[in-house]
Protein backbone atom coordinates (compact mmCIF):
# COMPACT_ATOMS: atom_id res chain seq x y z
CA UNK A 1 0.00 0.00 0.00
CA UNK A 2 1.25 3.45 -0.98
CA UNK A 3 0.22 6.22 1.45
CA UNK A 4 0.37 9.93 0.61
CA UNK A 5 0.71 12.03 3.80
CA UNK A 6 -0.34 15.68 3.57
CA UNK A 7 1.47 17.66 6.27
CA UNK A 8 5.01 17.28 7.55
CA UNK A 9 4.49 18.57 11.09
CA UNK A 10 4.21 16.50 14.25
CA UNK A 11 1.16 14.49 13.16
CA UNK A 12 2.31 13.86 9.60
CA UNK A 13 5.91 13.01 10.42
CA UNK A 14 5.00 10.64 13.26
CA UNK A 15 2.34 8.97 11.09
CA UNK A 16 4.84 8.43 8.30
CA UNK A 17 7.34 6.89 10.73
CA UNK A 18 4.68 4.56 12.18
CA UNK A 19 3.34 3.54 8.77
CA UNK A 20 6.85 2.90 7.45
CA UNK A 21 7.64 0.74 10.47
CA UNK A 22 4.44 -1.23 9.82
CA UNK A 23 5.65 -1.99 6.30
CA UNK A 24 3.94 0.62 4.13
CA UNK A 25 5.36 2.78 1.33
CA UNK A 26 4.98 6.38 2.52
CA UNK A 27 5.67 9.84 1.15
CA UNK A 28 5.21 13.15 3.03
CA UNK A 29 4.16 16.43 1.38
CA UNK A 30 4.51 19.65 3.39
CA UNK A 31 3.07 23.00 2.27
CA UNK A 32 5.71 25.16 3.98
CA UNK A 33 8.85 25.76 1.93
CA UNK A 34 11.42 24.61 4.49
CA UNK A 35 9.89 23.29 7.73
CA UNK A 36 6.53 22.02 8.79
CA UNK A 37 5.80 23.78 12.03
CA UNK A 38 5.62 26.97 14.05
CA UNK A 39 9.09 28.19 15.04
CA UNK A 40 8.14 29.87 18.28
CA UNK A 41 5.65 27.89 20.34
CA UNK A 42 6.53 25.27 22.93
CA UNK A 43 4.52 22.32 24.17
CA UNK A 44 4.42 19.78 26.95
CA UNK A 45 4.92 16.26 25.74
CA UNK A 46 2.80 14.13 28.07
CA UNK A 47 3.66 10.63 29.23
CA UNK A 48 1.18 8.99 26.85
CA UNK A 49 2.72 10.88 23.94
CA UNK A 50 6.21 9.78 24.96
CA UNK A 51 4.98 6.16 25.10
CA UNK A 52 3.51 6.46 21.62
CA UNK A 53 6.78 7.89 20.26
CA UNK A 54 8.70 4.98 21.75
CA UNK A 55 6.47 2.66 19.73
CA UNK A 56 7.98 4.16 16.59
CA UNK A 57 11.50 4.12 18.04
CA UNK A 58 11.71 7.84 18.79
CA UNK A 59 12.71 9.40 22.11
CA UNK A 60 12.32 13.18 22.32
CA UNK A 61 15.76 14.73 22.79
CA UNK A 62 15.08 18.44 23.01
CA UNK A 63 13.79 20.44 25.96
CA UNK A 64 13.82 19.30 29.56
CA UNK A 65 12.01 16.80 31.76
CA UNK A 66 8.99 17.73 33.89
CA UNK A 67 8.47 15.70 37.05
CA UNK A 68 5.98 17.72 39.06
CA UNK A 69 3.08 20.17 38.91
CA UNK A 70 2.11 22.80 41.51
CA UNK A 71 -0.98 25.00 41.62
CA UNK A 72 -0.95 28.36 43.41
CA UNK A 73 -3.47 31.20 43.65
CA UNK A 74 -3.23 34.94 43.01
CA UNK A 75 -1.58 35.48 46.41
CA UNK A 76 1.11 32.88 45.78
CA UNK A 77 -0.40 30.41 48.25
CA UNK A 78 -0.06 26.74 47.33
CA UNK A 79 -3.36 25.05 46.56
CA UNK A 80 -2.27 21.63 45.35
CA UNK A 81 0.63 19.74 43.84
CA UNK A 82 1.26 16.38 42.24
CA UNK A 83 3.93 14.37 40.49
CA UNK A 84 3.96 13.73 36.75
CA UNK A 85 4.51 10.39 35.09
CA UNK A 86 7.87 9.57 33.54
CA UNK A 87 8.20 10.92 30.02
CA UNK A 88 6.85 14.46 30.46
CA UNK A 89 8.96 17.08 28.69
CA UNK A 90 8.75 20.77 27.92
CA UNK A 91 10.20 21.58 24.50
CA UNK A 92 9.79 23.78 21.47
CA UNK A 93 7.41 22.42 18.87
CA UNK A 94 9.87 23.22 16.10
CA UNK A 95 12.64 21.21 17.81
CA UNK A 96 10.49 18.11 18.06
CA UNK A 97 9.31 18.57 14.49
CA UNK A 98 12.90 18.87 13.29
CA UNK A 99 13.83 15.65 15.11
CA UNK A 100 10.96 13.76 13.51
CA UNK A 101 11.80 15.10 10.06
CA UNK A 102 15.44 14.14 10.54
CA UNK A 103 14.26 10.64 11.43
CA UNK A 104 12.24 10.55 8.21
CA UNK A 105 15.39 11.25 6.25
CA UNK A 106 17.40 8.72 8.25
CA UNK A 107 14.85 6.04 7.37
CA UNK A 108 14.81 7.17 3.71
CA UNK A 109 11.17 8.27 3.86
CA UNK A 110 10.76 11.05 1.28
CA UNK A 111 9.47 14.46 2.37
CA UNK A 112 8.73 17.21 -0.14
CA UNK A 113 8.44 20.84 0.93
CA UNK A 114 6.51 23.62 -0.78
CA UNK A 115 3.79 21.13 -1.74
CA UNK A 116 0.52 23.00 -1.09
CA UNK A 117 -2.48 20.77 -1.71
CA UNK A 118 -5.07 22.13 -4.17
CA UNK A 119 -7.18 19.09 -4.95
CA UNK A 120 -7.65 15.34 -4.63
CA UNK A 121 -9.11 12.84 -7.08
CA UNK A 122 -10.04 9.35 -6.03
CA UNK A 123 -11.64 6.29 -7.59
CA UNK A 124 -11.89 2.60 -6.88
CA UNK A 125 -8.22 1.98 -7.55
CA UNK A 126 -6.36 4.87 -5.98
CA UNK A 127 -6.05 8.53 -5.08
CA UNK A 128 -4.25 11.43 -6.75
CA UNK A 129 -3.13 14.58 -4.92
CA UNK A 130 -2.53 17.80 -6.86
CA UNK A 131 -0.31 20.61 -5.58
CA UNK A 132 -0.17 24.31 -6.37
CA UNK A 133 3.17 24.10 -8.22
CA UNK A 134 1.92 21.41 -10.60
CA UNK A 135 3.33 18.41 -8.76
CA UNK A 136 1.16 15.36 -8.17
CA UNK A 137 1.35 12.29 -5.93
CA UNK A 138 -0.47 8.99 -6.34
CA UNK A 139 -1.27 6.38 -3.73
CA UNK A 140 -3.78 3.94 -2.32
CA UNK A 141 -4.63 6.18 0.65
CA UNK A 142 -4.29 9.91 1.33
CA UNK A 143 -3.79 10.94 4.95
CA UNK A 144 -4.65 14.49 5.99
CA UNK A 145 -2.24 15.53 8.76
CA UNK A 146 -2.37 19.23 7.94
CA UNK A 147 -3.57 20.65 11.25
CA UNK A 148 -6.40 22.81 12.49
CA UNK A 149 -6.91 24.63 9.18
CA UNK A 150 -6.80 21.34 7.25
CA UNK A 151 -7.34 21.53 3.50
CA UNK A 152 -7.97 17.78 3.51
CA UNK A 153 -10.76 18.09 6.09
CA UNK A 154 -12.46 20.50 3.70
CA UNK A 155 -12.60 17.71 1.13
CA UNK A 156 -14.33 15.32 3.55
CA UNK A 157 -16.55 17.64 5.57
CA UNK A 158 -15.68 21.36 5.83
CA UNK A 159 -16.37 21.68 9.57
CA UNK A 160 -15.05 25.10 10.67
CA UNK A 161 -12.92 25.60 13.74
CA UNK A 162 -14.47 27.42 16.69
CA UNK A 163 -13.04 30.21 18.83
CA UNK A 164 -12.83 28.85 22.38
CA UNK A 165 -13.09 32.27 24.08
CA UNK A 166 -9.47 32.71 25.12
CA UNK A 167 -6.26 34.15 23.83
CA UNK A 168 -3.17 32.10 24.53
CA UNK A 169 0.02 34.09 25.18
CA UNK A 170 3.46 32.55 25.42
CA UNK A 171 7.12 33.43 25.41
CA UNK A 172 10.60 32.91 26.85
CA UNK A 173 12.15 35.03 29.57
CA UNK A 174 15.63 35.31 31.03
CA UNK A 175 14.07 36.23 34.37
CA UNK A 176 14.30 33.20 36.66
CA UNK A 177 11.56 33.23 39.32
CA UNK A 178 11.57 30.98 42.40
CA UNK A 179 11.05 27.45 41.17
CA UNK A 180 11.81 23.81 41.71
CA UNK A 181 13.75 22.09 38.90
CA UNK A 182 11.50 19.97 36.70
CA UNK A 183 8.24 21.41 38.04
CA UNK A 184 5.63 23.27 36.04
CA UNK A 185 4.04 26.05 38.06
CA UNK A 186 0.32 26.70 37.40
CA UNK A 187 -1.09 29.97 38.76
CA UNK A 188 -4.79 30.54 39.21
CA UNK A 189 -4.59 34.30 38.90
CA UNK A 190 -7.30 36.87 39.45
CA UNK A 191 -7.65 37.44 35.71
CA UNK A 192 -5.77 34.74 33.87
CA UNK A 193 -4.45 31.19 33.99
CA UNK A 194 -0.66 31.28 33.93
CA UNK A 195 1.97 28.56 33.80
CA UNK A 196 5.75 28.46 33.68
CA UNK A 197 8.72 26.13 33.96
CA UNK A 198 12.44 26.90 34.05
CA UNK A 199 14.88 24.95 31.92
CA UNK A 200 18.18 23.79 33.48
CA UNK A 201 20.06 26.51 31.55
CA UNK A 202 17.96 29.15 33.32
CA UNK A 203 15.40 30.30 30.76
CA UNK A 204 11.74 30.49 31.72
CA UNK A 205 9.11 29.05 29.37
CA UNK A 206 5.68 30.52 30.09
CA UNK A 207 2.13 30.69 28.80
CA UNK A 208 -1.06 32.48 29.81
CA UNK A 209 -4.74 32.01 28.92
CA UNK A 210 -6.85 35.16 29.02
CA UNK A 211 -10.55 35.61 28.16
CA UNK A 212 -10.70 38.09 25.28
CA UNK A 213 -12.23 38.62 21.84
CA UNK A 214 -10.42 36.92 18.94
CA UNK A 215 -7.22 38.54 17.75
CA UNK A 216 -7.82 41.16 15.07
CA UNK A 217 -4.55 42.74 14.09
CA UNK A 218 -3.76 44.07 17.57
CA UNK A 219 -0.08 45.13 17.66
CA UNK A 220 2.42 43.34 19.86
CA UNK A 221 2.92 46.13 22.45
CA UNK A 222 -0.84 46.39 22.97
CA UNK A 223 -1.06 42.63 23.49
CA UNK A 224 1.72 42.76 26.08
CA UNK A 225 0.02 45.59 27.98
CA UNK A 226 -3.35 43.81 27.90
CA UNK A 227 -1.76 40.74 29.48
CA UNK A 228 0.28 42.71 32.03
CA UNK A 229 -2.84 44.58 33.12
CA UNK A 230 -4.40 41.23 34.03
CA UNK A 231 -1.30 40.10 35.96
CA UNK A 232 -0.03 43.13 37.90
CA UNK A 233 -2.55 42.98 40.74
CA UNK A 234 -1.48 39.44 41.71
CA UNK A 235 1.29 38.62 44.18
CA UNK A 236 2.92 36.11 41.82
CA UNK A 237 6.00 36.14 39.53
CA UNK A 238 3.80 36.20 36.40
CA UNK A 239 3.90 39.94 35.63
CA UNK A 240 7.68 40.14 36.08
CA UNK A 241 8.17 37.13 33.81
CA UNK A 242 6.09 38.71 31.04
CA UNK A 243 7.64 42.16 31.48
CA UNK A 244 11.12 40.70 31.01
CA UNK A 245 10.12 38.80 27.84
CA UNK A 246 11.42 40.35 24.63
CA UNK A 247 8.79 38.85 22.29
CA UNK A 248 5.32 38.17 23.68
CA UNK A 249 3.46 35.96 21.22
CA UNK A 250 -0.27 35.33 21.11
CA UNK A 251 -2.78 33.16 19.31
CA UNK A 252 -6.46 32.30 19.63
CA UNK A 253 -7.52 29.10 21.39
CA UNK A 254 -9.60 27.20 18.84
CA UNK A 255 -11.06 23.74 18.46
CA UNK A 256 -13.33 21.71 16.21
CA UNK A 257 -16.59 21.63 18.14
CA UNK A 258 -18.17 18.81 16.13
CA UNK A 259 -15.42 16.58 14.73
CA UNK A 260 -16.18 15.56 11.13
CA UNK A 261 -15.99 12.02 9.78
CA UNK A 262 -12.37 11.00 9.73
CA UNK A 263 -12.69 8.94 6.54
CA UNK A 264 -14.14 9.25 3.06
CA UNK A 265 -13.24 6.64 0.50
CA UNK A 266 -9.46 6.65 0.19
CA UNK A 267 -8.98 9.75 2.38
CA UNK A 268 -8.44 9.78 6.16
CA UNK A 269 -7.59 12.38 8.81
CA UNK A 270 -5.22 12.38 11.77
CA UNK A 271 -4.28 14.76 14.59
CA UNK A 272 -5.72 18.28 14.70
CA UNK A 273 -7.14 17.88 11.20
CA UNK A 274 -9.52 15.31 12.69
CA UNK A 275 -10.04 16.38 16.31
CA UNK A 276 -8.45 19.70 17.24
CA UNK A 277 -8.98 20.63 20.91
CA UNK A 278 -8.29 23.89 22.70
CA UNK A 279 -4.86 23.76 24.41
CA UNK A 280 -6.00 23.55 28.05
CA UNK A 281 -5.22 19.84 28.52
CA UNK A 282 -1.87 20.07 26.75
CA UNK A 283 -2.64 16.90 24.81
CA UNK A 284 -2.53 18.04 21.17
CA UNK A 285 0.81 16.53 20.17
CA UNK A 286 0.43 13.45 22.35
CA UNK A 287 -2.98 12.63 20.86
CA UNK A 288 -1.52 12.92 17.36
CA UNK A 289 1.26 10.48 18.26
CA UNK A 290 -1.30 8.00 19.58
CA UNK A 291 -3.25 8.42 16.32
CA UNK A 292 -0.14 7.55 14.33
CA UNK A 293 0.44 4.29 16.20
CA UNK A 294 -3.20 3.17 16.09
CA UNK A 295 -3.55 3.99 12.38
CA UNK A 296 -0.42 2.04 11.47
CA UNK A 297 -1.59 -1.01 13.42
CA UNK A 298 -5.15 -0.81 12.08
CA UNK A 299 -3.89 -0.75 8.50
CA UNK A 300 -1.31 -3.46 9.13
CA UNK A 301 -3.61 -5.86 10.98
CA UNK A 302 -6.99 -5.06 9.42
CA UNK A 303 -6.32 -3.05 6.25
CA UNK A 304 -8.92 -0.65 7.59
CA UNK A 305 -9.16 3.04 8.47
CA UNK A 306 -12.57 2.23 10.00
CA UNK A 307 -10.88 0.30 12.81
CA UNK A 308 -8.55 3.25 13.42
CA UNK A 309 -11.43 5.71 13.73
CA UNK A 310 -13.50 3.38 15.89
CA UNK A 311 -10.63 2.96 18.37
CA UNK A 312 -9.54 6.58 18.46
CA UNK A 313 -12.67 8.72 18.12
CA UNK A 314 -14.07 8.27 21.68
CA UNK A 315 -10.75 9.18 23.31
CA UNK A 316 -10.16 12.14 20.98
CA UNK A 317 -13.66 13.55 21.41
CA UNK A 318 -13.36 13.15 25.18
CA UNK A 319 -10.20 15.28 25.06
CA UNK A 320 -12.06 18.02 23.14
CA UNK A 321 -14.78 18.09 25.80
CA UNK A 322 -12.31 18.05 28.73
CA UNK A 323 -10.24 20.82 27.20
CA UNK A 324 -13.28 22.97 26.46
CA UNK A 325 -14.48 22.44 30.03
CA UNK A 326 -11.15 23.58 31.45
CA UNK A 327 -11.14 26.55 29.10
CA UNK A 328 -14.58 27.61 30.31
CA UNK A 329 -13.92 27.02 34.02
CA UNK A 330 -13.33 30.61 35.09
CA UNK A 331 -10.24 30.76 32.84
CA UNK A 332 -8.10 28.80 35.32
CA UNK A 333 -7.50 25.43 36.91
CA UNK A 334 -9.36 25.21 40.23
CA UNK A 335 -7.87 23.24 43.12
CA UNK A 336 -10.55 20.56 42.83
CA UNK A 337 -9.57 19.82 39.22
CA UNK A 338 -5.79 19.85 39.51
CA UNK A 339 -5.72 16.08 39.92
CA UNK A 340 -7.89 15.74 36.84
CA UNK A 341 -5.46 18.02 35.02
CA UNK A 342 -2.66 15.66 35.96
CA UNK A 343 -4.68 12.70 34.64
CA UNK A 344 -5.51 14.59 31.46
CA UNK A 345 -1.87 15.40 30.78
CA UNK A 346 -0.73 11.91 31.69
CA UNK A 347 -3.34 10.24 29.51
CA UNK A 348 -4.25 8.22 32.58
CA UNK A 349 -7.81 7.36 31.57
CA UNK A 350 -8.28 3.90 30.01
CA UNK A 351 -6.55 3.61 26.64
CA UNK A 352 -7.36 1.40 23.64
CA UNK A 353 -4.97 -1.45 23.05
CA UNK A 354 -2.55 0.66 21.03
CA UNK A 355 0.46 0.10 23.24
CA UNK A 356 1.53 -3.29 21.86
CA UNK A 357 4.61 -2.95 19.64
CA UNK A 358 4.13 -2.19 15.95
Amino acid sequence: MRIVVIGGGLAGSSAALALHKAGFDVGVHEAHPHAGDDIGAFLTLAANGARALRQIDVVAEAGFALTGLRLTDSTGSELAKSTLDDGFRCLRRSELCAQLQAELRRRSIPIEFGARLTGVEQDGTGVLARFADGRTAEGDLLLGADGLHSAVRGLIDPVPERYAGQRVFYGYSDHVPPHEPGRIEMIRGSGTAFGYAVEPEGRTYWFARLPAPPLDGEPGPALRERLLAALRSDATPAAEIVASTEDVLATDARDVATPPPWRSGRIALIGDAAHAASPATGQGASMAFEDAVVLAKALRDHGSTEVYERLRRPRAENNIVRSADLTASDYAERPEVVERLRRDESGAEPEPQWHRPV
